[in-house]
């Protein structure tokens, strides 16, 4: 891993009409020629990233989409894919010209604000008609050409300034350990495992247990407990891959906290209280009832798959029936959650916050229960509460249960 990951930066969103200018203004505040750039309406069809550092802030991506005002069967779509891009955005950049009388503007400015999007308004073209931006739009709004450039500079440290003092990255593990203190990584080598590196998740993981000047040790299952006893003291905390839960938990003991990558980025990215109470919802699950696997990658499928394999095989057990799984890849999420009566969401290493804020958001909204892949694992295989003894946040919050009686290992998991 040479850059960071796109799921990991701030989103930029630039949006408006086809041909004002959206496409030149992503140029402009990149210094490059990132976006084709045509007098030529709707040139942009499908949405453009550019990662870049944005000093003296750091790494994000600005997000270059197609205009909402696009015509015909195509344009629709075209439509629709700048309308996803909206509610990953940390940031939005609402572009027009002379030409715009400010009423599409102004939907779309509603549609931000449902989504918590901080938005900035950019009047484009200044170069040709001047710099008069008084409208109906309550934002802070920004001339601009670039053409001449003008403008360009104040908008990129509007949007610096911005990200500083809204944009606050959660911690991953370096809230749980001190300086010194033993980290022990379980990373099994397997199908899954990607060949000749790991999987964002253990890089992540192992980058903030040195920024915060502990000790990272990394083994197979297989490794484990002749690990464990080389160490001269026991280590702080226990990782481990979600899929050898059971083994790691047998096999490390239990006065050593113990929890998953995937746990660790369910609350990460997205709300570990949600996520476990999500989970107890299990028991309520009859069969033939509808469950949805949400993967936030789109790898291909392996023979024993975690999401389309092995979690659906566990439910059915603890369900004593079948149930009817359907799996969503990418950044595809349903609008119709109102047909599940549970969701299981991937660990999200390759979506931002934003995105997963707005997956928990739409499931609570539809009354549907949401879960994460390491928080399910734990609680199948008998790991709980074990797996959240070491995060502060989880004693004593009510409406969780967190006593072992509750928590079933099923049967040769």
């Amino acid at each position: 891993m040479n850059s960071t990951p796109r799921g990991l930066r701030p989103h930029i969103g630039i949006f408006g009409r086809r041909n004002v200018g959206k496409s030149s203004l992503i140029n402009a505040l990149t210094n490059q020629e990132v976006a084709i750039v045509s007098n030529v309406s709707g040139t942009t069809t499908d949405p453009v990233y550019k990662s870049l550092e944005l000093l003296p802030f750091g790494p994000v991506v600005i997000i270059d989409t197609a205009g909402l005002d696009d015509e015909g069967f195509l344009g629709e779509m075209r439509k629709k894919k700048s309308l996803e891009i909206l509610r990953r955005c940390d940031v939005a950049l609402l572009v027009w010209d002379v030409n715009s009388d400010l009423s599409l503007e102004r939907e779309l400015l509603q549609l931000l604000r449902e989504n918590q999007v901080i938005t900035l308004g950019v009047k484009n073209k200044i170069d040709q008609d001047g710099k008069e931006i008084s409208s109906s739009l309550d934002i802070p709004i920004f001339p601009t050409s670039t053409i001449t450039g003008e403008g360009i500079l104040q908008l990129k440290q509007a949007i610096v300034e911005v990200l500083q003092k809204y944009h606050q990255e959660k911690p991953l593990i370096k809230d749980l350990i001190n300086p010194g203190e033993v980290v022990l990584l379980v990373v099994p080598i397997d199908l899954s495992a990607p060949k000749g590196r790991l999987i964002l998740p253990q890089v992540q993981t192992i980058r903030e247990i040195l920024d915060a000047e502990a000790v990272a040790v990394v083994a197979k299952e297989r490794e484990l407990t002749e690990t464990l006893e080389r160490l001269k003291t026991p280590p702080r905390l226990v990782v481990t891959d979600s899929q050898v839960f059971h083994k790691v938990a047998g096999a490390v003991p239990p006065t050593i906290p113990l929890t998953s990558f995937s746990i660790l980025f369910a609350r990460y990215k997205g709300d570990l209280f949600s996520f476990v109470k999500g989970v107890q919802t299990v028991e309520r699950l009859n069969p033939g009832d509808k469950v949805l696997i949400a993967e936030a990658c789109s790898h291909h499928p392996l023979p024993d798959d975690i999401g389309r394999v092995k979690i659906p095989r566990w439910l059915r057990q603890r369900v004593g029936g079948d149930l009817q799984f359907e799996v969503v890849a990418g950044v595809n999420f349903p609008e119709n959650l109102e047909d599940y009566q549970l969701i299981v969401q991937c660990g999200g290493c390759m979506i931002n916050q934003k995105e997963m804020s707005y997956r928990l958001h739409q499931a609570q909204k539809a009354g549907v229960p949401i879960t994460n892949y390491g928080v399910i694992i734990a609680y199948l295989q008998g790991v709980f509460p074990r797996a959240l003894e070491v995060f502060p946040e989880m004693k004593g919050i009510e409406g969780v249960t967190l006593t072992p009686e509750t928590f079933k290992k099923i049967p040769g998991s």
